[in-house]
């Protein structure tokens, strides 16, 4: 089962405050751990939303949004992939995640969807698609 981890964004990760070195070094020994696990699968932090942009779908309309975008608790600051064996074993490698905001903070954890999980609307030309791109990355 693979997982995404998403760490959510403060005050500080919007306003640009990079991580101190204490904590990237703390980073690096958890990424170490998991990437020794053979779980993660990648991992990366996020510039903050001022540097990005949505793009909003109405029909056939697409309107481009620049940030900063205002509920800092809704914005992602960083994910990790990773696979393993179920939720709960997941929780356990959050659990052992240093602080990332070095502040109070949250992650979220979501399960990624697997082809089975689309049922028969997935169909074999889908299927052999999906593996022909995934073979191509």
């Amino acid at each position: 089962m693979r997982f995404m981890i998403i760490v959510k964004a403060s005050p500080e990760s919007e306003a640009g405050k990079m991580p101190s070195e204490k904590l990237l070094t703390e980073m690096g020994k958890y990424n170490e751990e998991l990437v020794k696990a053979g779980v993660m699968l990648a991992g990366e932090g996020l510039h903050p939303s001022s540097r990005g942009a949505r793009v909003q779908f109405s029909g056939n309309k697409r309107t481009v949004v620049d940030g900063p975008f205002a509920e800092t608790k809704e914005l992602v600051a960083g994910f990790w992939l990773i696979q393993v064996k179920s939720k709960e074993e997941a929780i356990e490698w959050v659990k052992r995640c240093p602080n990332p905001m070095e502040s109070d903070s949250e992650i979220e954890i979501r399960q990624v969807f697997e082809a089975e999980d689309f049922g028969a609307e997935f169909t074999p030309e889908l299927r052999e698609q999906e593996e022909r791109l995934r073979a191509q990355l």
